[in-house]
């Protein structure tokens, strides 16, 4: 069975070192901690993006999305493992799946919460929505029918895009 490692830009590589403790060993192949190997994906940011990158893996393998997320209330810096995704639409109501996630069994650099994803198409500037993330993807991930999927998010932004700019660059 394939190991994945799946970032939507390349700047999210840092995280792979940073929470997963992990290091390119040759050109995208990604070591972590527990000595295991894994794929790295560029997925590109968004889900047509994600559909068109990743409609051919295999739906077997064993995935781990990294990046970064938005929260309205959680504190810039905090690691997520992310329980469940959805799309995000406050204005409309209507039955769509939400998709259960794995969680991490392997080990992690920093300690981590656990909080539900919302997927967008844009970058979210405000929400009634507590104890929870936003992001651009993981839906669209969950969406193709991965199996195993465990997805790590660092909060880079109180919904705010400056935040997410200046918590990128250091």
């Amino acid at each position: 069975m394939m190991n994945y490692i799946l970032v939507a830009e390349e700047q999210e590589k840092k995280l792979i070192v940073d929470i997963l403790g992990g290091k390119e060993v040759a050109n995208n192949q990604i070591e972590l901690l527990d000595k295991s190997l894994w794929q790295l994906v560029i997925t590109g940011v968004g889900g047509i993006n994600v559909i068109q990158t990743l409609q051919t893996l295999p739906k077997d393998g064993n995935y781990i999305n990294i990046g970064y997320a938005g929260s309205a209330n959680f504190e810039i810096g905090t690691i997520v493992a992310v329980t469940q995704s959805r799309l995000n639409h406050p204005n409309a109501n209507y039955e769509e799946p939400v998709f259960t996630l794995k969680q991490p069994t392997f080990p992690l650099s920093q300690p981590f919460i656990q909080a539900p994803c919302y997927t967008n198409t844009d970058f979210v500037l405000q929400s009634d929505y507590a104890d929870c993330i936003f992001d651009m993807e993981l839906a669209f991930i969950m969406a193709l029918g991965f199996e195993n999927v465990v997805s790590i998010k660092h909060v880079s932004d109180n919904l705010s895009k400056k935040e997410y700019i200046n918590s990128v660059k250091s």
